[in-house]
């Protein structure tokens, strides 16, 4: 089973579910849920870039995980797609990376930020699955 993500109105927000094999590519499909929650049509230009965090549970792990690309978005002016991440559980952290589309090349709704409302994130049998709501 591939990870996927599937937008999902919520009132005034956005909601993104996502499902996956693994909990890193369950993260990875929620960031591509929220760059689809802000352009429809992604192209291929962009330079790949890379950061690591670090948090004291898997639920603020994947919070700050989202905020940081809403602010790699504000600061490199870029819409960071095809994502890649690697959760260490142990210690929960993670190292990611995404290619930055310049925000010049799409027409991008503003996602103002990621919320804790009804965030879950939870292993199934199948794999992981996570639910995120974006204030846009």
């Amino acid at each position: 089973m591939d990870a996927r993500y599937e937008l999902r109105e919520h009132t005034a927000d956005v909601g993104v579910a996502a499902s996956g094999p693994t909990l890193d590519s369950v993260f990875g499909a929620l960031a591509d849920g929220l760059a689809a929650a802000q352009c429809d049509e992604i192209p291929d230009s962009g330079e790949r870039f890379s950061f690591s965090l670090a948090a004291e549970r898997r639920d603020a792990l994947l919070f700050d995980y989202l905020d940081q690309l809403i602010y790699e978005r504000d600061v490199r002016l870029v819409l960071p797609v095809d994502n890649e991440v690697r959760v260490d559980t142990d210690r929960w952290r993670l190292d990611a990376s995404a290619r930055g589309v310049p925000l010049g090349a799409v027409e991008a709704r503003e996602v103002k930020a990621v919320t804790y409302s009804e965030m879950r994130i939870e292993e199934r049998e199948e794999g992981w699955e996570a639910y995120v709501v974006l204030d846009v």
